[in-house]
């Protein structure tokens, strides 16, 4: 995580947001159970980062129109942007992960994270 919380340092979000952005830019607007589960946050959790994140103009959070006690959340276009601006190195810090590991050894590594996933 060293990597990831020195490209995160300048645009002024923590892991967690980053997440969030990175699972809202790949699957678009989703409840927030959806959001929660995949970027691992307790939905407590999810919701307090949403709020500030909202505050801060990164993402948007709607009620479901038939069960308002659904949201939905999307990113803005400053929520993009940070995603944008720091692909490229996020892309360059996995990359460096995959070859330390070896390539066999990084998707034993995911497949292994994806059973701690599908256990929860």
């Amino acid at each position: 995580m060293p990597p990831i919380r020195e490209m995160l340092a300048e645009s002024g979000i923590t892991e967690q947001q980053w997440r969030v952005l990175r699972v809202l830019a790949e699957h678009g607007p989703q409840d927030t159970s959806t959001i929660a589960q995949r970027a691992c946050l307790l939905l407590p959790s999810l919701t307090r980062i949403a709020q500030k994140m909202r505050d801060n103009g990164l993402i948007t959070l709607a009620r479901d129109d038939t069960d308002k006690r659904r949201q939905t959340i999307a990113l803005t276009k400053a929520g993009q942007r940070i995603v944008d601006d720091n692909m490229d190195e996020a892309a360059a810090i996995v990359n460096g992960i995959k070859q330390r590991l070896g390539a066999d050894n990084y998707e034993q590594l995911l497949d292994l994270l994806s059973l701690l996933e599908a256990d929860t």
